[in-house]
């Protein structure tokens, strides 16, 4: 039998957090292995407990979400932990750089839970979440703060055809929509994504957006 997936969960609103851990911990395929309510919290629990998973809120006392998520899986930690941010869209404006922080994904607070137990399961099989309609909100929002490097991207390795897939991925297009646009199977599609990840040493496909627009790939 396969161990269930361990997770931690950290919010600063006990209400949430309860909510959240009482959903988890009736799957069998998942286990809640701390509570938490702040970032610092979150980061000496899950050195401490090595969680799977970390279900982040951004707005916290002591510490954010954002520099907690960074702590645990940005670039530079050996042992990273998978994050799953949290988050109250349309009053949280650092989505975006939670994202940049080292995030594998974001859902919205006002999900089902339906949507935050497949949240958790996808970025426990390596995967993004970041959901197409989403992306689409999140980017429009922030498309103008995210300024091309003065240095040329290091695109180069990219064929014509991995270019626009991957400007199709950064314009929040699912697999099968990309496969529906190029006239392509979704194995194919899966085949260029696992490419252009690679070829740009990116970790998943929330890097790839972000690459995209950092980059000037895509406006």
């Amino acid at each position: 039998m396969t161990a269930p997936t361990r997770v931690l969960v950290c919010d600063d609103q006990a209400l949430i957090r309860t909510g959240f851990a009482t959903i988890i911990d009736a799957q069998p395929d998942l286990e809640v292995v701390g509570e938490c309510g702040d970032g610092q919290a979150a980061v000496d629990l899950a050195h401490r407990l090595k969680p799977d998973i970390v279900v982040m809120d951004v707005r916290m006392p002591v510490l954010d979400g954002i520099e907690a998520t960074r702590r645990l899986a940005g670039s530079g930690v050996e042992h990273p932990v998978k994050v799953l941010v949290v988050t109250t869209f349309n009053l949280d404006e650092y989505v975006y750089e939670a994202l940049r922080a080292g995030a594998s994904g974001f859902l919205l607070k006002d999900a089902p839970p339906a949507q935050l137990l497949h949240g958790i399961r996808t970025v426990a099989t390596g995967a993004a979440l970041l959901a197409p309609e989403v992306t689409r909100q999140l980017v429009g929002k922030y498309a103008a703060r995210i300024r091309p490097p003065e240095s040329a991207p290091d695109d180069h390795a990219l064929t014509p055809r991995e270019l626009e897939v991957l400007r199709l991925i950064a314009d929040g297009r699912s697999n099968s929509e990309i496969a529906g646009t190029l006239v392509i199977s979704q194995e194919t599609v899966k085949t260029y994504v696992s490419r252009i990840l690679t070829k740009l040493d990116l970790r998943d496909r929330v890097q790839a957006v972000v690459y995209a627009y950092r980059n000037g790939l895509v406006t």
